[in-house]
């Protein structure tokens, strides 16, 4: 969620009540444990923190790159990713489609996105949640990361107790996901997506065949890489890999986004 949105959401909050609520004061509450310069400022270049048994510690709140101040459709609230519009983004030659699967891009981007289910309040699955600007919560614990997203106020489990993946299992959006360390990053594979996921606004699928396997590195305090490599031979001729940088976000907290709440949007669509 941008600075600003969450301006006008903080002001709302604090506005329907006759006194203030701590509720309201989280928007703006600070960040425990915070490395300082010695000016006082957050030394987000600092070491990684770790936890008790050495490992790099993900936990915190993240949001992706805003390298896009204004996308092709037009400009709103947030300023975008420019992997969320393309994930195929500064891949020479971008993604390598099937014919199949360029043609429907080519279509979805005729119909003016919308069939998006993003834009149509369905939950944005593992890739487009890490590119689209609102805030993830990464909480780790012994044998489970969890992920939680402001955007559907959505969740993702992430299994390190060495289980394997489910066979057969019922299709989901954010599929269902297992992850082991090796050395200093965090390998997670995940499976058994359901069909018509979106990996970018520009509408590059996957297909419920798919295996995405992610490469979480904490490289300092305040940086987060995620290398995503999909590999689905159905929707591709290769596998392919991006990285998605993320950003620490402090001294605020999380907010519940459900785009279907008093949603109006969807009768002005105009595609085809």
């Amino acid at each position: 969620m941008s600075a600003c949105l969450r301006s006008v959401v903080a002001v709302a909050l604090v506005g329907m009540y006759a006194e203030p609520l701590v509720y309201a004061q989280w928007l703006n509450y600070p960040t425990p444990g915070v490395p300082r310069t010695a000016r006082g400022a957050p030394n987000l270049e600092a070491p990684t923190p770790r936890t008790a048994d050495g490992k790099p510690d993900l936990s915190g709140m993240w949001e992706p790159d805003k390298n896009q101040p204004c996308p092709p459709l037009g400009c709103f609230d947030a300023v975008l990713s420019k992997h969320f519009l393309d994930i195929g983004w500064g891949r020479p030659g971008g993604l390598p489609f099937q014919p199949w699967a360029a043609a429907l891009v080519k279509e979805r981007a005729q119909q003016n996105s919308k069939d998006d289910p993003g834009s149509n309040c369905l939950p944005l699955g593992i890739v487009k949640n890490h590119s689209m600007p609102f805030i993830k919560k990464i909480i780790q614990l012994p044998g489970l990361t969890v992920i939680l997203n402001e955007r559907e106020v959505t969740y993702r489990q992430i299994f390190t107790d060495g289980r394997p993946l489910p066979v057969d299992p019922q299709p989901s959006y954010n599929g269902y996901s297992t992850g082991r360390w090796e050395g200093n990053d965090l390998v997670v594979v995940s499976k058994g997506f359901r069909d018509g996921i979106w990996l970018d606004r520009a509408g590059s699928p996957i297909t419920p065949d798919a295996t995405i396997t992610e490469r979480f590195r904490r490289k300092n305090y305040g940086h987060l890489d995620i290398d995503v490599t999909v590999d689905d031979p159905k929707a591709y001729t290769a596998p392919w890999t991006v990285t998605l940088n993320q950003f620490i976000v402090l001294n605020t907290e999380m907010i519940d986004y459900n785009c279907a709440e008093n949603e109006k949007d969807s009768t002005h669509f105009q595609g085809k």
